[in-house]
């Protein structure tokens, strides 16, 4: 887990001043600056309550696709997809946690040439034990109240559709 600055001052705040006396006011340069904070902060903290479970958040978050998939096996092109990172990383993740037992590679039956991860029980027990300490941790963010916490998603929603990576759903009239 990270250690806390504990500076006597805000940073962020000290070098949007900076910034606004050289180059004007910019809101988004203090919200990405605070945004990219605060995940330096959660990957400490987060990572730091898997460490005993032998685990990084980006190793846990592929266990976790696993065990939402129907047969606990996913295509690695379709892990990299649906956690969004670059092959490599897939490979990497799944080369970590097969070194483990956590996870097994075997030949995907529907694509001659590809290869399925399968999460195996041991995988599926470290997942549920893993998730268990996440949750009574709040996922580093109980400094926050549910309702915050949900502004904070549609937020972050907002960002994602106008960056592209889904389109903006179509809300039913009347609801």
């Amino acid at each position: 887990m990270g250690n806390p600055l504990n500076l006597p001052f805000d940073p962020i705040e000290r070098a949007h001043d900076n910034w606004t006396r050289r180059w004007g006011a910019s809101p988004a340069m203090a919200a990405v600056t605070s945004v990219m904070r605060a995940q330096q902060i959660l990957i400490g903290e987060l990572d730091g309550a898997l460490k005993p479970f032998g685990l990084t958040f980006a190793r846990y978050e592929a266990l976790v696709l696993l065990t939402f998939s129907t047969s606990g096996a996913l295509p690695l092109g379709k892990i990299g997809e649906r956690l969004m990172v670059h092959p490599t990383s897939v490979t990497n993740t799944i080369d970590r946690l097969e070194g483990q037992g956590l996870v097994r590679r075997r030949p995907n039956p529907s694509d001659g040439r590809g290869v399925l991860a399968e999460i195996t029980d041991a995988g599926r027990e470290v997942t549920e034990e893993a998730t268990n300490a996440l949750m009574n941790m709040d996922f580093a963010l109980g400094c926050y109240s549910d309702e915050e916490l949900w502004r904070m998603h549609e937020m972050f929603t907002k960002l994602r559709i106008d960056f592209g990576d889904f389109p903006e759903p179509v809300v039913a009239e009347g609801r």
